[in-house]
Protein backbone atom coordinates (compact mmCIF):
# COMPACT_ATOMS: atom_id res chain seq x y z
CA UNK A 1 0.00 0.00 0.00
CA UNK A 2 1.64 3.21 -1.23
CA UNK A 3 0.65 6.81 0.54
CA UNK A 4 1.69 9.64 -1.36
CA UNK A 5 1.19 13.21 -0.13
CA UNK A 6 1.66 16.50 -1.50
CA UNK A 7 1.98 19.42 0.72
CA UNK A 8 -0.58 17.84 3.33
CA UNK A 9 -3.20 15.98 0.73
CA UNK A 10 -3.10 12.33 0.16
CA UNK A 11 -3.53 10.62 -2.78
CA UNK A 12 -6.39 8.69 -3.05
CA UNK A 13 -8.99 7.06 -5.47
CA UNK A 14 -11.89 8.46 -6.97
CA UNK A 15 -14.27 5.68 -6.51
CA UNK A 16 -13.58 5.47 -2.49
CA UNK A 17 -10.74 5.23 -0.12
CA UNK A 18 -8.46 3.62 -2.05
CA UNK A 19 -4.58 4.24 -2.50
CA UNK A 20 -2.23 4.08 -5.64
CA UNK A 21 -0.47 1.01 -6.82
CA UNK A 22 3.00 0.86 -7.87
CA UNK A 23 2.29 1.61 -11.74
CA UNK A 24 -0.07 4.73 -10.46
CA UNK A 25 3.15 5.54 -8.81
CA UNK A 26 5.53 5.08 -11.80
CA UNK A 27 2.90 7.47 -13.35
CA UNK A 28 4.29 10.50 -11.41
CA UNK A 29 7.62 9.19 -11.76
CA UNK A 30 7.95 7.68 -8.65
CA UNK A 31 10.62 4.59 -8.87
CA UNK A 32 10.20 1.81 -5.96
CA UNK A 33 13.43 3.04 -4.25
CA UNK A 34 12.19 6.56 -3.93
CA UNK A 35 9.02 5.26 -1.90
CA UNK A 36 10.25 4.81 1.91
CA UNK A 37 8.45 1.97 3.78
CA UNK A 38 6.24 3.60 6.54
CA UNK A 39 7.94 0.16 9.12
CA UNK A 40 11.75 -1.15 8.65
CA UNK A 41 10.84 -4.32 9.05
CA UNK A 42 10.82 -7.29 6.76
CA UNK A 43 7.67 -7.56 6.48
CA UNK A 44 6.38 -3.99 6.08
CA UNK A 45 4.00 -3.65 2.77
CA UNK A 46 3.47 -0.03 3.06
CA UNK A 47 5.25 2.84 1.71
CA UNK A 48 5.08 6.67 1.57
CA UNK A 49 6.10 9.62 -0.55
CA UNK A 50 6.15 13.42 -0.44
CA UNK A 51 5.73 14.62 -4.08
CA UNK A 52 6.27 18.06 -5.65
CA UNK A 53 3.89 20.73 -5.47
CA UNK A 54 2.93 21.02 -9.34
CA UNK A 55 2.40 16.92 -9.41
CA UNK A 56 -0.27 15.72 -11.77
CA UNK A 57 -2.38 13.09 -9.88
CA UNK A 58 -3.06 10.21 -12.15
CA UNK A 59 -5.88 9.33 -14.13
CA UNK A 60 -8.68 7.92 -11.41
CA UNK A 61 -7.05 9.43 -8.49
CA UNK A 62 -6.87 13.18 -6.57
CA UNK A 63 -5.49 14.53 -3.86
CA UNK A 64 -7.31 15.25 -0.78
CA UNK A 65 -7.01 17.19 2.29
CA UNK A 66 -5.43 14.73 5.03
CA UNK A 67 -7.56 16.22 7.99
CA UNK A 68 -10.37 15.72 5.88
CA UNK A 69 -10.25 12.06 5.22
CA UNK A 70 -8.25 11.04 8.06
CA UNK A 71 -11.51 10.02 10.54
CA UNK A 72 -13.12 8.16 6.81
CA UNK A 73 -9.65 5.85 6.75
CA UNK A 74 -10.63 3.16 9.38
CA UNK A 75 -8.09 0.91 10.40
CA UNK A 76 -5.36 2.48 7.64
CA UNK A 77 -5.77 6.45 9.05
CA UNK A 78 -2.91 5.35 11.80
CA UNK A 79 -1.05 4.06 9.47
CA UNK A 80 -1.56 7.20 7.12
CA UNK A 81 -0.99 9.57 10.16
CA UNK A 82 2.76 7.55 10.39
CA UNK A 83 3.27 7.71 6.48
CA UNK A 84 2.91 11.42 6.81
CA UNK A 85 5.24 11.92 9.46
CA UNK A 86 7.57 9.84 8.06
CA UNK A 87 7.41 10.79 4.37
CA UNK A 88 7.62 14.55 5.85
CA UNK A 89 10.70 13.40 7.43
CA UNK A 90 12.36 11.79 4.60
CA UNK A 91 11.58 15.07 2.54
CA UNK A 92 13.48 17.71 4.79
CA UNK A 93 16.40 15.39 5.41
CA UNK A 94 17.75 14.77 2.16
CA UNK A 95 20.98 17.14 3.15
CA UNK A 96 22.48 17.81 6.69
CA UNK A 97 21.33 20.83 8.87
CA UNK A 98 24.90 20.52 10.51
CA UNK A 99 27.00 20.67 7.09
CA UNK A 100 24.75 20.38 4.42
CA UNK A 101 26.12 17.07 3.49
CA UNK A 102 23.52 14.92 1.64
CA UNK A 103 21.85 12.28 4.26
CA UNK A 104 22.27 8.58 3.97
CA UNK A 105 19.61 6.47 5.42
CA UNK A 106 19.95 3.56 8.21
CA UNK A 107 19.00 0.71 7.20
CA UNK A 108 18.36 -0.47 10.86
CA UNK A 109 16.38 2.09 12.26
CA UNK A 110 14.24 5.59 11.03
CA UNK A 111 17.42 7.68 10.84
CA UNK A 112 19.60 9.76 8.89
CA UNK A 113 23.21 10.03 8.70
CA UNK A 114 25.75 12.98 7.60
CA UNK A 115 28.77 10.60 6.65
CA UNK A 116 30.62 14.09 6.90
CA UNK A 117 30.29 15.45 10.45
CA UNK A 118 28.46 11.86 12.11
CA UNK A 119 25.28 14.41 12.51
CA UNK A 120 21.71 11.49 13.38
CA UNK A 121 18.28 12.97 12.40
CA UNK A 122 15.31 10.81 13.55
CA UNK A 123 11.96 11.96 12.72
CA UNK A 124 10.43 14.28 14.94
CA UNK A 125 7.60 14.74 17.66
CA UNK A 126 6.75 17.62 19.52
CA UNK A 127 4.87 17.32 22.48
CA UNK A 128 1.71 19.33 23.29
CA UNK A 129 -0.52 19.64 25.91
CA UNK A 130 -4.30 20.04 25.59
CA UNK A 131 -6.23 20.64 28.83
CA UNK A 132 -9.35 21.21 29.77
CA UNK A 133 -10.27 23.57 32.54
CA UNK A 134 -13.71 22.68 34.92
CA UNK A 135 -15.16 25.23 37.27
CA UNK A 136 -17.54 23.56 39.38
CA UNK A 137 -20.36 22.04 36.83
CA UNK A 138 -18.88 24.09 33.88
CA UNK A 139 -15.99 23.74 31.64
CA UNK A 140 -13.82 26.11 29.28
CA UNK A 141 -14.37 26.33 25.78
CA UNK A 142 -12.27 28.53 23.14
CA UNK A 143 -11.73 28.91 19.72
CA UNK A 144 -8.80 29.68 18.02
CA UNK A 145 -8.26 32.95 16.26
CA UNK A 146 -6.09 31.86 13.39
CA UNK A 147 -9.12 29.50 11.89
CA UNK A 148 -12.27 31.77 11.10
CA UNK A 149 -14.44 28.60 11.16
CA UNK A 150 -12.50 26.70 14.36
CA UNK A 151 -15.04 24.61 16.08
CA UNK A 152 -15.01 25.55 19.68
CA UNK A 153 -12.38 23.27 21.88
CA UNK A 154 -9.95 22.67 25.07
CA UNK A 155 -6.80 24.71 25.36
CA UNK A 156 -3.65 23.51 23.25
CA UNK A 157 -0.01 24.42 22.91
CA UNK A 158 3.48 23.12 22.43
CA UNK A 159 5.72 22.18 24.99
CA UNK A 160 8.57 24.65 24.87
CA UNK A 161 12.43 24.03 25.74
CA UNK A 162 12.97 23.01 29.34
CA UNK A 163 9.47 22.33 30.55
CA UNK A 164 7.68 19.54 32.03
CA UNK A 165 4.01 18.93 30.62
CA UNK A 166 2.28 20.73 33.87
CA UNK A 167 4.36 23.87 33.51
CA UNK A 168 3.73 24.10 29.99
CA UNK A 169 -0.29 23.89 31.02
CA UNK A 170 0.42 26.08 33.77
CA UNK A 171 2.12 28.62 31.25
CA UNK A 172 -0.56 28.10 28.56
CA UNK A 173 -3.16 28.66 30.23
CA UNK A 174 -1.98 31.90 32.32
CA UNK A 175 -0.95 32.96 28.79
CA UNK A 176 -4.17 32.71 26.58
CA UNK A 177 -7.04 32.62 29.65
CA UNK A 178 -5.95 34.89 32.53
CA UNK A 179 -6.51 31.86 34.67
CA UNK A 180 -4.94 29.98 37.27
CA UNK A 181 -5.67 25.91 37.35
CA UNK A 182 -4.75 23.28 40.05
CA UNK A 183 -5.34 19.35 40.43
CA UNK A 184 -4.18 18.66 36.62
CA UNK A 185 -5.14 14.84 35.69
CA UNK A 186 -4.23 13.08 32.97
CA UNK A 187 -6.51 11.89 30.39
CA UNK A 188 -4.81 10.41 27.05
CA UNK A 189 -2.61 10.92 24.05
CA UNK A 190 -2.70 11.00 20.45
CA UNK A 191 -0.40 11.08 17.82
CA UNK A 192 -1.37 14.17 15.27
CA UNK A 193 0.29 14.74 12.10
CA UNK A 194 -0.33 18.12 11.62
CA UNK A 195 2.15 18.48 11.40
CA UNK A 196 4.48 16.25 13.88
CA UNK A 197 2.43 16.32 17.07
CA UNK A 198 2.10 14.19 20.42
CA UNK A 199 -1.23 15.57 21.69
CA UNK A 200 -1.13 15.14 25.74
CA UNK A 201 -4.48 15.76 27.22
CA UNK A 202 -5.50 16.41 30.50
CA UNK A 203 -8.17 18.23 32.78
CA UNK A 204 -7.61 20.79 35.68
CA UNK A 205 -9.60 22.69 38.31
CA UNK A 206 -10.05 26.34 38.00
CA UNK A 207 -8.09 27.96 40.79
CA UNK A 208 -8.46 31.74 40.49
CA UNK A 209 -8.40 34.46 37.79
CA UNK A 210 -10.52 36.73 35.63
CA UNK A 211 -10.82 35.49 31.94
CA UNK A 212 -9.22 37.66 29.40
CA UNK A 213 -8.13 35.87 26.46
CA UNK A 214 -5.22 36.67 24.50
CA UNK A 215 -6.28 37.63 21.16
CA UNK A 216 -3.67 37.02 18.81
CA UNK A 217 -4.19 33.30 19.97
CA UNK A 218 -8.29 33.19 20.39
CA UNK A 219 -11.03 34.62 18.61
CA UNK A 220 -13.40 34.05 22.16
CA UNK A 221 -13.03 31.70 25.13
CA UNK A 222 -16.39 30.68 27.24
CA UNK A 223 -17.60 28.64 30.35
CA UNK A 224 -20.39 26.33 29.66
CA UNK A 225 -22.47 24.66 32.51
CA UNK A 226 -25.48 22.35 32.35
CA UNK A 227 -28.00 23.66 29.96
CA UNK A 228 -26.18 25.98 27.90
CA UNK A 229 -26.31 25.29 24.31
CA UNK A 230 -22.95 23.68 23.52
CA UNK A 231 -21.04 25.27 20.17
CA UNK A 232 -20.12 22.84 17.34
CA UNK A 233 -17.01 20.73 19.04
CA UNK A 234 -14.13 18.99 17.69
CA UNK A 235 -14.89 15.23 16.02
CA UNK A 236 -14.38 11.93 17.75
CA UNK A 237 -11.38 11.16 15.69
CA UNK A 238 -9.48 13.98 18.04
CA UNK A 239 -8.49 13.54 21.27
CA UNK A 240 -10.10 17.05 21.91
CA UNK A 241 -13.59 16.00 20.94
CA UNK A 242 -13.11 12.60 23.52
CA UNK A 243 -11.96 15.04 26.47
CA UNK A 244 -14.84 17.11 25.92
CA UNK A 245 -17.30 14.46 25.21
CA UNK A 246 -16.17 12.86 28.71
CA UNK A 247 -16.24 15.92 30.46
CA UNK A 248 -19.72 17.81 29.15
CA UNK A 249 -21.19 19.95 32.46
CA UNK A 250 -24.48 17.36 32.27
CA UNK A 251 -22.36 14.12 32.06
CA UNK A 252 -20.32 12.40 29.20
CA UNK A 253 -22.93 12.58 26.33
CA UNK A 254 -24.98 14.86 27.99
CA UNK A 255 -24.82 19.06 27.43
Amino acid sequence: MNFIFKGNELLLCDGGMAFPGTNDCGLMGLAADTLHPVWLTPECEHYCAHVAPDTEAPAGFSFHKLRAVLAHLGEYGALANRAFQVSEWVRTHRYCGVCATPMRKSAKELCFHCPSCGFSAYPRVSPAMMVLIKRGNEILLARHAEYATARYTALAGFVEAGENIEEAIHREVLEEVGLHVKDIRYFGSQSWPFPHSLMIAYTAEYDGGELCIQEDELADAQWFGPGDFLPPIPSMDSIAGSLIRENLPGGPGQP
